[in-house]
């Protein structure tokens, strides 16, 4: 593969990946908006998010054996046109439970491009540079939380938070567009792939069953979880507890962002000396210990602004590290059902991600504590589930580079 090639694939399964992304963080500055539109509060408003994360989470589950049964364009081409007209309908709601409905809607949609550019990455480029590769989508990815919020701040600002889902929309379009003209089906037709209920449970069941595919799961999971459990707290800890606004809202989350997207590339070079293993093992702790002093200094109230960015801002370098190699860790033993595994994978995340999210949503409290404790909490689960497996199914895992296993429907 030359050069360009190489740069084309990496940007269109980059624009794929950042998707869900940029529908959760542009229009998070319109909470406010949002919640004075429809008559309820930010809490309420947050739901949608929430359903946003629930709807991916069932998503992932279904276009998994599509995306395996029939190819990567269709399942794919299909979701984005789904997408693209439930954005729509966003920025049409007149009540917040049509933006629940409608927000799950779009998940559907748009967790197409993310279980299919997961698959992509496993179909196009060897097992061994899968973490280089996920590490550089978190590149395109990256400008989401850091341009998406600014644009979502200056379009509520202006315009009105209805033209967020507008933009969002017309993004998909070209999308699309892209994929049709330039991304090639990476996988061929397998008509033996049942879509009957109960094969696809078998099969799901059987990727499970596979230690290193459960543990990194579980484990990047629950770290990434953090993540979400910013997303949703940030608006209210930002906004209502120090009183930004919502264009300043958009810049520190950009900032923040650098975090995640600027460790994402470190780990890139440091895949050079060390394994994605040695990495994770490295990486897990000090994000526990970054959660652990985020929560006793906001419990003990000496953080105060600056001091609350900088905590995120080192969790999320710690994100950045963990998220690449997890994900490159727990699809390397599949090459034939890496649309199955992608899926269960994400959809596992992703429903983690939307419990923790709501959890935070629950506490109407004018304090950064809830979110601190929430994201502590993760970090710490996430580190005695990866450590607490590597001791009971020592010597099982494969690594990147070792024997790759398929697992039959």
């Amino acid at each position: 593969m030359n050069r360009k090639r190489y740069i084309s694939l990496i940007l269109i399964l980059g624009t794929l990946t950042a998707l869900g992304p940029f529908s959760i963080d542009m229009y998070l500055p319109g909470f406010p908006a949002m919640a004075k539109y429809l008559h309820t509060d930010v809490a309420g408003v947050a739901l949608s998010l929430s359903s946003f994360f629930i709807g991916l989470a069932a998503g992932q589950l279904l276009y998994g054996p599509l995306l395996d049964k029939f190819g990567r364009r269709k399942p794919l081409l299909f979701g984005l046109s789904v997408y693209i007209l439930a954005s729509i309908g966003c920025a049409m709601i007149t009540s917040l439970n049509e933006l629940i409905v409608l927000r799950v809607i779009q998940a559907i949609g748009s967790c197409a491009a993310a279980v299919a550019s997961m698959a992509m990455v496993r179909d196009l480029f060897p097992v061994n540079e899968n973490a280089k590769v996920f590490a550089l989508l978190m590149l395109v990815v990256g400008a989401s939380p850091m341009v998406a919020p600014t644009i979502g701040g200056y379009v509520t600002a202006g315009p009105g938070w209805q033209w967020v889902f507008i933009i969002l929309a017309i993004m998909a379009v070209f999308i699309l567009v892209a994929v049709l003209l330039v991304l090639p089906d990476t996988y061929k037709l397998d008509p033996t792939i049942s879509l009957k209920p109960k094969p696809i449970i078998t099969g799901f069941l059987n990727v499970f069953k596979v230690p290193q595919f459960y543990t990194y799961t579980f484990t990047g999971s629950f770290a990434f979880s953090g993540l979400f459990a910013y997303v949703a707290g940030s608006p209210l800890v930002f906004m209502k507890v120090f009183g930004v606004d919502d264009t300043v809202f958009g810049w520190i989350f950009a900032g923040i962002s650098v975090g995640f997207i600027g460790s994402s590339q470190v780990n890139s070079l440091v895949l050079c000396y060390f394994t994605s293993e040695q990495i994770v093992k490295i990486a897990l702790p000090a994000q526990a210990l970054v959660g652990i002093l985020f929560l006793i200094g906001s419990v003990l109230g000496i953080l105060g602004f600056w001091g609350t960015i900088v905590m995120i801002f080192l969790f999320m370098c710690c994100l950045g590290m963990i998220n690449p190699n997890a994900a490159a860790l727990t699809l390397a033993p599949f090459s034939r059902n890496a649309g199955t595994a992608s899926s269960l994978f994400g959809a596992l995340q992703l429903g983690i991600g939307a419990l923790v999210s709501t959890s935070v949503s629950f506490f109407d409290s004018l304090s950064v504590v809830p979110l601190a404790a929430v994201m502590c909490a993760t970090a710490g689960i996430a580190f005695l589930i990866f450590f607490i497996s590597l001791r009971i199914n020592r010597g099982k895992f494969t690594g990147v580079t070792g024997e790759r296993v398929v697992v039959s429907h």
